[in-house]
Order: structure tokens, then C-alpha cells, then sequence
């Protein structure tokens, strides 16, 4: 894919980066142009991407970060404002899950999956919003999930972390739009990457990370004046 540049200029930052979903917007939104932070847990496997990413002619700044502590949070703000400038974009993507009978778990699972996929986006948003709020620009584009507004046996840890994301999402959105600043949610099906759960479903018959991708490519690119809240996303087959 030949490279946009309409948002040269930007600095993006995307969690969760260094492999499946994550890394398939951070190299989207790179190759519009944007100079790109990103996160991730495996140290090896986000330099790998970062390589990638480079050899593409991307601008990008790899962080280790354990998005679960707030002190790595403002490590890797302050970062990727001193080696690139003030957020334009954030992308939270980072996201785990446990799938199985609720009672079956305990406090270990539940704060792993609620720190990682809800926590987080509030430690983030909350270390990003003032200079946007500053600025009166920005995007804040959560990854959440069709789990967000669905619920099915077996989930109920994932699917709580991320009906308390949709939540938090439109709260913010109300708050962050006198400013400026659009807050939207993208809630996909099953995509086809290593996350918990997808085992036995036909990848063939599922979405691709490049089609959520695609999904913040179009609300970054949103004229102003609008803001598209939420986006669902689905196979055009049932798997």
C-alpha cells in the first residue's frame, strides 16, 4: 500500500502494537504519514515490529510498557512527546481475556483482564486529554469489542471489562467534545489473531486486522464538524 501522507505531521499512538490488530493500525496510520509510538509487553517482538515499521520509512518510537501501571503509563507519554511532539491520535488496542465458567475464577483473572482492557484506557486517556483539551484537537479511538454489547456464557470477565470500556468511551466522548476532541469506539467480531479464544474458527471466515485498520484510518480522516461514536464491525459471511 502506496503511502497517504494526509496525516503528516501527526503523532499517533497505539497500544498493543507489536503484533495483530495493534501493529495493523500503527502501520496504517504510519504509512498516511503519521510518526508512530508504540507498546507493547514483549520487548523482542516490539523492536521486531518497530523494524518493520522503520524499513517501511515510518517514523517510530518502540516503548516496553506494562500499560497496567500508571508510572509506565507517564513513561510512555513522556516519551513519545519528547521524541516526537504532543499526541495527536490515541489508540487504545491493548486487550486480554479469560473464557470460562465465572465462578471458576478468581481475583488474580478478573483484575489481569480489568486492568489491561479497562484500567488502562483510563490511565492513558487521562495522561493524553489535558494537552489535547489544550490544543482543542485530538482523537481518541478506544478498541473495543461486539462483546461490549453482547453478552454469552463463558465471557463474563471480558465482556464486563468491555461494557465498562463502551462506558467509559461515551462518557469521555460527552466531555472531550467541547474541546474538540472526537472519542469513538470500534467494537469488531472475531479477528483472526492470537487472542484468547479464537481457537477452532476458520480464519478465512473471520475479520482481518487490517479491517479494523481500515475502520481508524476512515475516523481519523473524518471532516470536521462530525465524529462517528461507535463502529461495529462484522464478517460479510457468518464463520
Amino acid at each position: 500500500m502506496p503511502r497517504e501522507d494526509v496525516l503528516e505531521g501527526k503523532v499517533a499512538l497505539v497500544t498493543g502494537a507489536s503484533r495483530g490488530i495493534g501493529y495493523a493500525i500503527a502501520r496504517r496510520l504510519g504509512r498516511m504519514g503519521a510518526r508512530v509510538s508504540i507498546c507493547g509487553r514483549d520487548q523482542a517482538r516490539l523492536e521486531q515490529s518497530a523494524a518493520a515499521m522503520r524499513g517501511e520509512g515510518i517514523s517510530t518510537l518502540a516503548v516496553p510498557t506494562d500499560l497496567t501501571r500508571a508510572d509506565q503509563i507517564s513513561t510512555l507519554v513522556q516519551m513519545t512527546e519528547q521524541e516526537f511532539g504532543p499526541i495527536d491520535i490515541l489508540v487504545n488496542n491493548a486487550g486480554t481475556g479469560v473464557f470460562g465458567p465465572f465462578h471458576e475464577f478468581g481475583e488474580t483473572e478478573w483484575n489481569t483482564v480489568v486492568d489491561t482492557n479497562l484500567k488502562s484506557v483510563f490511565l492513558l486517556c487521562r495522561a493524553v486529554a489535558p494537552e489535547m483539551m489544550s490544543r482543542q484537537t485530538g482523537h481518541i479511538i478506544n478498541i473495543s469489542s461486539l462483546a461490549g454489547k453482547n453478552t454469552f456464557a463463558k465471557g463474563a470477565i471480558y465482556c464486563a471489562s468491555k461494557w465498562g470500556l463502551m462506558g467509559l468511551t461515551g462518557c469521555m466522548a460527552e466531555e472531550l467534545r467541547a474541546y474538540g476532541i472526537r472519542v469513538s469506539a470500534i467494537c469488531p467480531g472475531s479477528v483472526a489473531t492470537e487472542f484468547p479464544g479464537q481457537g477452532g474458527k476458520n480464519a478465512s471466515k473471520i475479520l482481518q486486522p487490517d479491517d479494523i485498520a481500515h475502520a481508524v484510518a476512515a475516523l481519523v480522516t473524518q471532516a470536521e464538524g462530525s465524529f462517528i461514536s461507535e463502529v461495529h464491525i462484522r464478517p460479510t459471511r457468518k464463520p
